[in-house]
């Protein structure tokens, strides 16, 4: 016998049995709650509060006595005891209108100055394309196989030889030839052993020719329409922004589903392991990618069968959970990938609803943590193509960073934790509707002026808004450089709470949660933590190449959490280096921009695979020096004020003040 779980706001329902918990049923029905830990009762942040029925009251030492008192539950660790009613607190609740100013945010991020910077030379020749032909149907006198008679017409119409065919297009050629009154398209790829036809359909569709790109990143699933004969007429004019719509003609996200199982790329491992657990991360992200792709075609008025091509990048876990490889050595020394380089997948072979004559190419991965989506944002950077020394940065749960030029590349990943995405921050949140992401507080008050997103009421603080606020309360001297609250201010904004000393940014009052939404000390170590290891790797990087910060002639900042850094509050925490603006250049999705420019050129697929190759992994595990680093960098903004000369003077000056 099983108990009747609603879930509000959203009303749905499931029927649970006695041992089943409340995020098993919230899973199963597609209702989002945090979890942090992928279930395990550590982080705390999947709180839910029982407003009708009973359930176990299992030792939650993540909660308060009053909240448990109030109905309030893990729901990681709680079962139901009879029929219940589970309220959703807003913090977790997702809003996907945000995404909407992430989609928006691509065609702004880049001027055409800034695009004239970036990848030169390549030459418009998708792999995947399509060629009309009317055939000659076949005589007594000229009675050649009907297969036979397309590769004369290729050869002789368009030059092209050493031609092979799938079996699936030969299964359906012959009929389809005759009905079509031998007027056909063929659509075509190019492989490693020459042209190789796909597919045919009747009458003249070779202006019918799309790709669809599609970046899995750990928070957010992005996709995009493309439209290959449009690149080709126009002569796709490199990245131009007015350009741009010519061949781009949808852009579509969702949250990917995958963070009601964990937030971070470890804890998705775990559950991978968990018997099922594998198969079930790779249901529910390949239905997100499908609902996806339904929406691009749908925002385009385009038809599902004439999608030719599919792109696909991602970290090195989320491609494994896509295609369903184990990921256990992903996080095991020596931590290996299960392959770098693979080859294209059948669309429908990974339950992607698209012709079967699509395949899918993965970009190539380089180690457990630097996966196809830096490979790809090196590609669409243009680094491999110039003499510029460039640091790319992608920012995020775990940071990625790249180092190198034209010559050479070295990466290695920091494991920066979830603080840049809200995770193990008391009020942390993704950047969603009502998360606060700047913050200016008054020297002389210390008040907060806030800004949130959306406008909303405030939920909680996202990455950026961390980022402000502890700059802010530094250059203020309301903190000091070892992320301490000094006590005796003017204020009663700093106080002691139930985790130690706390800076009060919204009173219970003022906000949607009606409680005071705080940051504590214990928030701003792990901030602390997250960007000294972002700071440590990169300098691990320069150290191996004998190089320092001041060598570098550009800072390439990736990913959508990029995007929203304000360059002066990432310098004074000591995240970004204490270098001229001028060097730094934000790219949005990089992981976007290399799949984009993939599916118009041919020769820049070849220059993916000879990105992966040359790039050499640095584990900073493995380098003792790197600890060195992180210590000395476990501090506001540094132990060695000389490395930032600058942020010094701010912070000099404000004391002085």
């Amino acid at each position: 016998m099983g108990y009747k779980v609603r879930f509000e706001p959203s009303g749905r329902e499931i029927e649970l049995a006695p041992d089943e918990t409340i995020l098993q049923g919230a899973m199963s029905v597609g209702v989002h709650i945090n979890a942090s830990c992928g279930g395990s009762g550590t982080c705390g942040k999947c709180k839910v509060k029982i407003t009708k029925g009973e359930t176990t009251v299992p030792p939650m030492p993540m909660l308060q006595k009053w909240e448990i008192e109030q109905g309030y539950r893990l729901a990681c660790m709680t079962k139901p005891l009879s029929d219940v009613v589970v309220e959703i607190p807003v913090e977790s609740q997702i809003d996907r209108s945000v995404l909407r100013r992430e989609r928006a945010g691509f065609a702004k991020v880049l001027s055409p100055q800034d695009i004239n910077q970036l990848v030169k030379g390549w030459t418009i020749d998708p792999t995947v394309f399509k060629r009309y032909l009317e055939l000659s149907p076949p005589t007594k006198e000229d009675n050649m196989s009907d297969l036979a008679r397309i590769y004369r017409s290729l050869k002789q119409t368009y030059g092209f030889d050493r031609i092979s065919t799938d079996f699936r297009a030969i299964k359906k050629m012959s009929q389809l030839l005759r009905d079509a009154d031998w007027k056909v398209t063929v659509t075509m790829v190019l492989t490693r052993k020459g042209y190789k036809l796909v597919n045919i359909e009747p009458g003249n569709t070779s202006e019918q020719n799309y790709s669809i790109v599609i970046d899995i990143g750990t928070t957010t699933i992005f996709g995009q329409l493309l439209n290959l004969h449009e690149c080709k007429v126009f002569g796709c004019p490199g990245l131009d922004v007015d350009g741009a719509e010519r061949y781009t003609l949808a852009i579509a996200s969702d949250y990917n589903p995958q963070i009601s199982y964990g937030e971070d790329v470890i804890s998705r491992i775990v559950y991978a392991l968990k018997p099922g657990g594998l198969e079930r991360l790779r249901e529910v992200v390949v239905r997100s990618i499908n609902k996806i792709i339904k929406e691009l075609l749908r925002m385009a008025n385009v038809e599902r069968r004439f999608v030719s091509h599919m792109v696909v990048a991602g970290n090195t876990t989320m491609t494994q959970l896509f295609l369903g490889l184990n990921p256990k050595y992903l996080r095991e020394d020596p931590y290996v990938p299960t392959a770098n380089f693979l080859p294209p997948v059948r669309a429908i072979n990974a339950g992607i609803e698209l012709g079967d004559h699509v395949h899918i190419y993965i970009f190539p991965m380089v180690a457990s943590y630097i996966g196809g989506d830096i490979v790809s944002g090196v590609l669409g950077s243009g680094i491999f193509q110039r003499e510029d020394l460039t640091l790319f940065m992608d920012i995020g749960t775990n940071g990625e960073i790249v180092l190198g030029n034209k010559d050479w590349l070295m990466s290695a990943s920091c494991s920066a934790g979830p603080a840049f995405e809200g995770g193990g921050i008391k009020f942390g949140m993704r950047a969603t509707r009502g998360a606060i992401e700047q913050v200016r507080i008054s020297p002389s008050t210390y008040e907060p002026m806030l800004m949130t997103i959306g406008r909303a009421k405030a939920k909680g603080i996202c990455g950026s808004g961390l980022i402000y606020t502890v700059a802010e309360l530094l250059e203020t001297g309301a903190l000091d450089q070892n992320g301490k609250f000094k006590h005796d201010l003017p204020t009663n904004r700093i106080r002691k709470g139930d985790d130690g000393y706390e800076y009060v940014l919204s009173w219970a009052d003022e906000n949607a949660l009606n409680q005071d939404i705080t940051l504590t000390e214990i928030d701003i170590d792990n901030l602390i933590r997250a960007k000294g290891a972002i700071y440590a790797g990169c300098k691990i990087l320069l150290d191996q190449a004998d190089m320092t910060f001041n060598d570098l002639d550009r800072v390439i900042i990736a990913g959508g959490f990029g995007h929203y850094i304000d360059l002066e509050a990432a310098k004074i925490i000591g995240l970004l280096p204490d270098i001229p603006d001028k060097k730094f250049m934000f790219v949005g999705n990089g992981s976007l921009l290399g799949a984009r420019l993939l599916s118009f050129s041919k020769d820049l697929l070849k220059e993916a695979e000879n990105i992966a190759n040359m790039m050499t992994n640095i584990e900073l595990s493995n380098y003792p020096r790197f600890m060195d680093e992180y210590v000395a960098a476990m501090f506001l903004p540094h132990t060695d004020e000389s490395a930032f000369p600058n942020v010094m003077k701010i912070l000099k000056i404000e004391k002085a003040a």
